[in-house]
């Protein structure tokens, strides 16, 4: 059963191999990170931790059995009683429906943890899977965004 896990400086080299294994399969739905995010991962994970530390995001992983990263889940720009959601699945965990699990999860600890009363969210045009998720865990769209130059859409969910 995964579970989903705060991120902590001891997720560092999981989260780098899953960051490199699925570079590719991300690139494709998602703008890619990039070199410098992998040149400099210890850097940019310092930084995330100190985010984190101090109440502007929340960082998750959704941790495997054996402690392997199957997935990530964040929430952004925490302010007003809401944040930003992003999320990316592992290419071989991706359509059992982990997303979604991990998206309501993620939904249930913003209310009762983190005190939110509001998540939105955006995905391109292209990411029909992201937008079949958002949809099933209560998300509406609210209008269109660009993403990286991308065409795409904004959500919103009340929690």
């Amino acid at each position: 059963m995964p579970e989903l896990q705060l991120l902590r400086p001891d997720h560092a080299p999981a989260l780098l191999a899953f960051e490199r294994e699925n570079r590719a399969y991300f690139a494709a739905s998602v703008p890619d990170r990039g070199d410098e995010y992998f040149t400099r991962f210890d850097e940019r994970l310092s930084a995330l931790l100190a985010e984190q530390e101090a109440g502007v995001c929340r960082f998750h992983v959704v941790a495997g059995a054996g402690g392997e990263v199957l997935g990530r889940i964040n929430l952004y720009d925490v302010a007003d009683g809401g944040a930003e959601l992003g999320y990316r699945i592992a290419e071989h965990a991706a359509g059992r429906g982990l997303a979604t699990w991990a998206v309501r999860e993620l939904a249930a600890l913003a209310a009762g943890t983190y005190g939110l009363t509001f998540l939105t969210a955006a995905t391109t045009l292209d990411n029909a899977a992201s937008q079949a998720v958002l949809a099933r865990t209560g998300f509406t769209v609210v209008g269109e965004r660009r993403l990286s130059g991308r065409p795409g859409l904004a959500y919103r969910r009340a929690l």
